[in-house]
């Protein structure tokens, strides 16, 4: 026989896994929102300000998976 202990966890104590976002989600999300924002506000200076709003509100959508792909291949930043 050998000496070597195997233990087996159980499912409840299992460390759970965070249920929180990463750091560079966050960031791409709020840089795409206010990099678009901005070139929307220089660009479509003569359109009605909402505009320039939704501009902002979709670079941050686009945010989100751009920043989970770079979570995915580089990590986090933090």
């Amino acid at each position: 026989m050998s000496r070597i202990n195997v233990t087996k966890h159980s499912s409840v104590h299992e460390v759970e896994r965070r249920k929180e976002w990463p750091a560079v989600v966050y960031f791409w999300i709020i840089g795409l929102a206010l990099v678009s924002y901005l070139i929307a506000r220089i660009g479509l200076d003569a359109y009605p300000h909402p505009y320039h709003w939704f501009s902002g509100v979709i670079g941050g959508l686009m945010g989100i998976p751009l920043g989970w792909l770079w979570y995915r291949w580089r990590g986090d930043v933090l």
